[in-house]
């Protein structure tokens, strides 16, 4: 591993100077379980890594009437551990306790997860499926994208330099609302997804309607997707196995997986409709709750 200089910012403002200063030389760092293994093996070569978990901001956990804030640097097992949020946002506690093993969720962040830009991220679908927001702070002050733009490429995103995520926002969940994120890998050697598909469906007060619903996918294309058509397909529509698999054939439709040592297509796309209908059916059951 090359040598690079350490810093530790205790604001906002401080860290935002720090990234600028360094003219893409610098890296942030909330959680590091990619970041380093990255320097390590020569992916990245920065001259500054710059530790964001001393901002007080990026370790919010904040759950309210306005819904969810959760900071980029909250490590993976605060997510799961907090029982508000594994009731309200349960894809989110979904993909948070699958991502590595305990020391990685130790230190692992959802923000992190979603600054690698990985397609097979565990976390991106359901953060779009839940509708999360990303906050990002630079040189120019705030802005806002929904997570759904927030990839751009493998291991690409819109972060300019001198910018990082500071926190995700979350809608409030409404009544009778349900999520459910799943994932297929190869075998238990290998953890990163085949395919992963995450779901967020609003039922009616009896239950047997659609109100509205949103599917995020994983692991079928250059960045994750919003799967829109599918996910408006269902809304207004009555709760059962018909509609289930018409929006599971929708989502295989936009899915463009890749031949790899993982899967063939056919195969990643088969195991897209069998997922997505699967997580449509456990946030119905949720929903029901």
């Amino acid at each position: 591993m090359r040598d690079f200089e350490y810093e530790a910012p205790a604001s906002i403002a401080e860290a935002v100077r720090m990234l600028a200063g360094q003219n893409g030389a610098a890296r942030p760092l909330a959680g590091g379980t990619d970041l380093i293994d990255q320097i390590r093996v020569g992916r990245h070569q920065p001259e500054v890594v710059v530790d964001l978990k001393k901002i007080p901001e990026l370790n919010v956990l904040e759950l309210s009437s306005a819904g969810l804030r959760l900071g980029a640097a909250v490590p993976a097992f605060e997510i799961y551990g907090h029982e508000g949020v594994a009731q309200a946002y349960a894809a989110l506690v979904d993909s948070a306790r699958i991502i590595g093993g305990i020391q990685i969720q130790s230190r692992a962040s959802i923000g992190g997860n979603l600054c690698n830009s990985g397609p097979a991220a565990d976390s991106t679908p359901s953060l779009i499926a839940l509708g999360a927001v990303a906050v990002i702070v630079g040189p120019a002050g705030k802005r806002e994208v929904a997570v759904e733009e927030f990839c751009t490429g493998p291991g690409k995103n819109v972060l300019k330099p001198g910018e990082f995520l500071l926190e995700l926002k979350f809608p409030p969940r409404p009544p009778h609302s349900g999520s459910s994120y799943q994932r297929f890998i190869p075998r238990n050697e290998m953890d990163i997804a085949v395919v992963g598909v995450g779901a967020s469906v609003v039922l009616d007060e009896r239950g047997i309607k659609f109100v509205s619903a949103r599917i995020g996918l994983g692991a079928v294309g250059p960045t994750p997707y919003f799967a829109a058509e599918a996910s408006q397909l269902l809304a207004g529509q009555p709760v059962n196995e018909a509609m289930i698999e018409k929006a599971a054939a929708a989502t295989r439709a936009i899915a463009k997986p890749i031949d790899d040592m993982r899967g063939t297509k056919e195969f990643r796309m088969h195991v897209t409709g069998v997922l997505a209908r699967r997580v449509l059916e456990q946030a119905i059951a949720r929903a029901r709750q």
